[in-house]
């Protein structure tokens, strides 16, 4: 089959300008290209034909060859221009990523979006992300707090103001992958990407790095922070600090620093989930006749009844008295829990007068002991 002529297979004139070859490759390219096309002969087909014309036609001396003596220039004769190597070419040096990237560079201009062609600067890498840990009383947990904490990280150098090179030179487009941060080699069918070794992908390197920041643009710093943390916060809870992480490195964003949450002990309270729970012990002729009892809370003393016949790890309710629920409204409870303390010690008067007590009534006196025992009696008759 005869080769139709390179304008045609382009959709041009013969007296089309460069820029008129560039758009109309580039647009019938996209429709063509095989990356869209997978298992599509024909498309593979009408690619290779396209990257043939495009090879020719983009090269002025080639193409004044081709105008001249039409195929048979590229065909190894005339002016020996040389045949059109498609394995060579990759696709005409181009990917897929490389046409939208060109498209999208006429777009948004030279320095658009992630350009990897022309030399456009690339994006740049967002910095790590940090984690600390922070302790907290009690009360701060309860009512929320600010914390100033100190973090080592890195920042960006003000010597360079990041640039990496020592003041009064620049960064300078890496040689090896012409600024685009990339390499393309061909791999069978399609050519392949990786990030530069030379530049390790930021398409520049710097030839007079800064001595304060020995070229990376970045130094470590002890930074202060204000942290501030809401009430009702729990253990093992973390804050989100947007930005607060580690400097992005050729102006990428910074990264997040994550603040976790430890509540140190208390020497009255602990806590079951938004209630507050305090342990108050009591006498046993406190919890036999009823008292009235002062009781620590977050915001100070209270007094509490005790009813008179008060059992051992009663829990007594102070409604209102806990910690803030975190993300919604109001406040938990404060459970009292009473503890009856039996004397550890008693001298001969006192015992004498317990035994007298237990004979007047124990049944009355000590309902369940004496139910339970009534009990045990019966299972063993």
């Amino acid at each position: 089959m005869s080769k139709r002529d390179y304008y045609e297979v382009l959709g041009l004139p013969r007296g089309a300008s460069s820029e008129e070859i560039k758009k109309a490759y580039r647009k019938l390219a996209v429709q063509h290209h095989p990356d869209k096309n997978a298992g599509d002969k024909k498309a593979e087909e009408s690619f290779k034909e396209l990257s043939e014309a495009y090879e020719v036609l983009s090269d002025s001396r080639k193409r004044q060859m081709y105008d001249q003596f039409g195929h048979a220039a590229n065909a190894g004769g005339a002016g020996g221009a040389g045949g059109f190597d498609f394995n060579q070419a990759g696709f005409g040096g181009a990917s897929i990523n490389d046409i939208f990237g060109d498209i999208f560079g006429d777009i948004f201009g030279a320095a658009g979006p992630q350009g990897r062609r022309g030399g456009r600067r690339r994006a740049g890498r967002p910095g790590a992300d940090l984690k600390t840990t922070v302790d907290i009383t009690f009360e701060e947990a309860a009512f929320g707090a600010e914390k100033v904490i100190t973090i080592p990280k890195n920042v960006r150098c003000d010597t360079c103001e990041g640039s990496g090179a020592k003041p009064g030179t620049q960064p300078e487009t890496c040689s090896l992958c012409g600024g685009h941060g990339e390499v393309s080699f061909q791999q069978g069918f399609f050519a392949i990407t990786r990030p530069c070794p030379r530049c390790n992908g930021a398409g520049q390197t710097v030839p007079h790095p800064c001595g304060a920041c020995a070229g990376s643009g970045q130094i470590k710093k002890r930074m202060q922070l204000a942290v501030k943390i809401p009430a009702g916060v729990d253990t093992g809870q973390r804050l989100k600090l947007t930005g607060e992480g580690e400097a992005g490195e050729r102006g990428g964003y910074p990264g997040d620093l994550y603040v976790q949450i430890n509540i140190l002990p208390h020497e009255f309270f602990t806590r079951e989930e938004f209630d507050v729970v305090c342990e108050v012990p009591i006498t046993f002729t406190q919890a036999a006749l009823g008292a009235d009892l002062e009781v620590p809370t977050l915001e100070g003393k209270v007094k509490v009844k005790i009813p008179s016949g008060t059992q051992s790890h009663k829990i007594l309710r102070l409604k209102g008295k806990g910690l803030a629920r975190l993300g919604s409204y109001g406040r938990g409870d404060q459970l009292v829990r009473v503890i009856v303390e039996v004397p550890a010690k008693l001298n001969s008067e006192q015992k004498e007068l317990l035994r007298k007590f237990e004979e007047i009534g124990a049944e009355s006196t000590h309902p369940m002991h004496h139910r339970f025992f009534e009990k045990v009696k019966s299972l063993f008759d």
